[in-house]
């Protein structure tokens, strides 16, 4: 506690044939072209459901907790903003940050590429990036989604979203669903030495 924890964020371009669709196709070289856009909308609209599958465990949303450490919690994105879940890292591709290291690469690449494709077949547009700090945006008076604070959260936006969920073909989604509620029950129904410690000797 008190430090910081292990990423494992996805750098990520999209490629037609030899040539890589994220790169800027207009006068600004840091904006991506409007293939990159929509995929990163895609991204952002579906991150709460994502979050599920990239950050699987109760434990990971600890590293979530401390926003000291830059965790990436809010659905934003901007060029080398590393306080946004989405950030430009390079004029070929951007870097997908709410995940960490407990992540299963196969099923998070699934439910980041169906997001994306809803992007793209939606043509959902990301709004302009992020140029400062979130968190002063935030308090500055910007809206931004949050992405879920527990792993039982994220649960229920993953059954909520059906892009996502079809990114887990057949008994995939089910089988997910029921080892990951069993580990969040399991994990409100125990008590802790923190509990012992918050709560035994509280006078009436």
């Amino acid at each position: 506690m008190g430090v910081s924890a292990n990423g494992c964020h996805h750098n990520i371009s999209l490629w037609q044939d030899e040539v890589n669709m994220f790169l800027p196709d207009g006068d600004d070289l840091r904006l991506p072209s409007k293939t990159g856009l929509h995929a990163i909308g895609g991204v952002l609209t579906h991150l709460r459901a994502l979050t599920a599958i990239t950050a699987p465990t109760v434990n990971s949303y600890r590293r979530f907790a401390d926003a000291g450490f830059w965790a990436p919690i809010f659905a934003d994105w901007g060029f080398q903003n590393r306080t946004t879940a989405l950030r430009v890292s390079a004029p070929g591709r951007f870097e997908y940050r709410s995940v960490d290291s407990a992540v299963n690469p196969y099923l998070s690449m699934a439910g980041l590429l169906a997001a994306m494709r809803d992007g793209l077949d939606q043509s959902i547009d990301p709004g302009p990036p992020e140029e400062g700090n979130i968190y002063d945006a935030i308090e500055a008076g910007k809206e931004v989604a949050r992405i879920p604070a527990t792993l039982g959260e994220a649960l229920d936006a993953l059954e909520a979203d059906p892009v996502v969920r079809a990114a887990l073909p057949g008994e995939m989604l089910n089988v997910f669903l029921h080892y990951k509620r069993d580990e969040w029950e399991r994990f409100i129904g125990t008590v802790s030495e923190w509990d012992l410690k918050e709560y035994l000797d509280i006078l009436p």
